[in-house]
């Protein structure tokens, strides 16, 4: 058969929950195209199902990952740069077609959202000294406050930027101990599934991050609502989508992440607000000894 002949596989994309790459429970899949509208692939489409399963992944893979020392998921997260660093090429070529990006620009995105998994790698080990303190008291007692990873973090995430922005909103919920349930951009899915393959091949551990491709408009009233969600946060929903899920987010007393009203420019080199966001504060007192 002529090469002219051939007709390409076209390959269906999979959900990543748990650490592995199930199909959604639905059976529902969308075709993806690039920033022309051709296709690129199929894509599972997340169901309501497979976000509860996402939610049980991440609470399940909670206590041991947030009992981790920082150290350590310092160095998890350096390892995703790493494996992340091997694969640059195809990150690079899933940007510039899902986004409609020029090859240059697409492979300063990924170098971008490489080293920014780097940087948030660095301040694993600095969020207690940073944030914590000792806190001055009258009487004879010591009183210091901590910081403690806050839970479930369930993530709309930027519509756009579908890797930079990704990594933005990611990478400080598995820096602070959190556990994650990422919906993916609607639109632009290629390279988020892309990265779950990379999380896979890491040191991640299972359901300590979990990619759900599909309807971000589908997904979000159930993730806002879930009683087993403890942060969410809405960069990826349109302003004036926001408030409802902020309210329905109050009936399980959610901690909703400040985000501005339109994608801000992921390639500046964020603050700690993220890392602040994803952290509980929690002041012990104790008697001072004799």
């Amino acid at each position: 058969m002529s090469e002219d002949a051939r007709l390409p596989v076209a390959k269906t994309h999979k959900l990543y929950i748990g650490g592995a790459f199930p199909r959604s429970e639905s059976g529902r899949s969308y075709a993806a195209g690039d920033a022309r509208g051709r296709f690129l692939a199929n894509v599972a489409q997340a169901s309501r199902k497979d976000l509860r399963d996402a939610v049980s992944a991440a609470r399940k893979a909670f206590p041991g990952w947030s009992a981790a020392s920082a150290y350590n998921r310092g160095q998890v997260l350096y390892r995703v740069a790493e494996v992340a660093e091997g694969r640059r090429e195809q990150l690079a070529e899933a940007v510039a077609r899902g986004e409609g990006t020029p090859e240059d620009t697409a492979r300063s995105i990924v170098d971008t959202a490489i080293d920014r998994w780097v940087w948030y790698a660095g301040w694993t080990d600095k969020l207690t000294p940073v944030l914590g303190s000792a806190n001055p008291v009258a009487g004879p007692y010591f009183s210091f406050t901590v910081v403690e990873p806050t839970g479930v973090v369930g993530t709309l995430a930027p519509q756009e930027s579908s890797l930079l922005g990704l990594v933005s909103v990611l990478a400080p919920v598995l820096a602070t101990g959190c556990t994650a349930v990422v919906v993916a951009s609607t639109d632009r899915p290629v390279p988020a599934i892309t990265l779950a393959e990379i999380l896979e091949t890491s040191d991640v551990p299972a359901g300590a991050a979990n990619i759900l491709t599909g309807s971000a408009d589908e997904l979000a009233p159930h993730l806002a609502s879930h009683a087993d969600v403890n942060a969410l946060d809405l960069t990826g929903v349109p302003a004036e989508q926001r408030g409802a899920l902020e309210r329905s987010a109050a009936g399980s007393v959610k901690r909703v992440l400040r985000v501005p009203a339109t994608e801000p420019d992921w390639t500046v080199t964020p603050g700690i607000d993220r890392l602040r966001g994803c952290l509980e504060y929690k002041t012990v007192w104790h008697p001072v000894g004799t």
